[in-house]
């Protein structure tokens, strides 16, 4: 069958505030010395895969010409634009009913535009693996990562009897507390969910229509309307009526025939300013420096600097982050918080920094 792939991209990535913004979410920005963005990447490691013609890109209305600009060789038509924010369920839906109107069925690739990987060969070998179970019957299936250690970040994919490739799914669990992570490590029956899916379109959209009929209809609006001068009405109309959900709890929490793969590939999903110190090399002191920075007895610092010089003087376990307006200085033990900082600058309506 033919592959086709869909990168959702719109997401806002405040956890990497400040240089992650509503006008430049972490999708689009280099965290790697590479100089390549995130959904650079993401596109990049599908072509051994999937034809660039095949691969679609949905994002927010705002973020049309970032898509444009950074990703010249897809089509323009596969920037499918959400008017408004929806989670994941409708995205996906979305997505199915353009490419139907393409093709009559064929394979989807779901993934997020803001994960590294490390071994791509084994990443696209997991994928090929995917496509092949996924061919078969209604099956939905997800990759999930063989976890290292007893992350309290992930949801976990419970998984039980082997069918050839892939692994039937018991269940879906949220993100646990410590022990609880670490009995799921020691069963070896659990996964991290990467958010990541491989199905036909025709199986997904049945199992929308089954346990989401709004969205279901929805979605077969716009797609009908998909190419015809009417779409953006329709689009607009249909879209901002969809509640907000995600893929997980809409369907794969619901559906049968619910299939893992486990990928162990290097994956990394980015999640808060302690990936940078993972995905890029560091220095005897484990410190990343990126910029004009001096360091002075600096041991575990994170330094990402901008147009000024940076001296950090005796610094341990702390992330600095300059921009042209913002100086982040953060503990490591408190990534999580740089939200709440968001939070505060909305409560003052000083949205030119958010």
């Amino acid at each position: 069958m033919k592959i086709t792939a869909v990168i959702m991209a719109g997401g806002r990535g405040e956890r990497f505030w400040p240089k992650s913004r509503n006008a430049s979410p972490k999708q689009f920005l280099s965290l790697t010395k590479d100089g390549e963005t995130m959904i650079q990447k993401t596109v990049k490691r599908l072509l051994p895969i999937v034809e660039t013609d095949d691969i679609y890109i949905v994002t927010n209305a705002a973020y049309k010409e970032l898509v444009f600009e950074q990703l010249p060789a897809v089509p323009r038509e596969n920037v499918l634009l959400e008017p408004c924010a929806r989670n994941t369920a409708p995205c996906i839906a979305f997505a199915a009913a353009v490419i139907s109107r393409k093709y009559e069925d064929a394979i989807m690739l779901v993934l997020p535009s803001d994960h590294l990987i490390g071994y791509e060969d084994i990443y696209i070998n997991t994928l090929k693996k995917a496509v092949r179970a996924a061919e078969k019957g209604k099956r939905l299936v997800t990759i999930g990562i063989t976890p290292e250690y007893p992350e309290t970040g992930y949801g976990y994919i419970n998984f039980g009897e082997e069918k050839g490739d892939v692994y039937a799914v018991e269940r879906f669990v949220e993100k646990p507390d410590l022990a609880t992570a670490k009995e799921y490590l020691a069963s070896g029956r659990y996964l991290w969910n990467s958010g990541m899916f491989v199905w036909k379109i025709s199986s997904v959209m049945h199992n929308i229509k089954e346990f989401m009929p709004d969205i279901y209809e929805g979605a077969v609006h716009i797609g009908q309307a998909f190419g015809t001068p009417d779409f953006t009405d329709v689009l607009v109309k249909e879209f901002t009526a969809f509640r907000s959900e995600s893929i997980d709890f809409g369907i794969m929490e619901k559906a049968s025939h619910i299939y893992t793969i486990p990928g162990s590939f290097g994956w990394d999903d980015v999640g808060s300013w302690l990936a940078v110190e993972r995905i890029n090399e560091t220095d005897n002191d484990n410190n990343f420096i990126d910029g004009d920075v001096i360091t002075v007895d600096a041991q575990r610092t994170t330094v990402c600097g901008g147009k000024r010089l940076i001296a950090a003087v005796g610094t341990r376990d702390i992330i600095i982050v300059d921009t042209d307006d913002v100086l982040l200085v953060c503990s490591k033990n408190n990534t999580q918080d740089v939200k709440k900082v968001i939070a505060q600058l909305k409560e003052q309506n000083r949205n030119e920094f958010v």
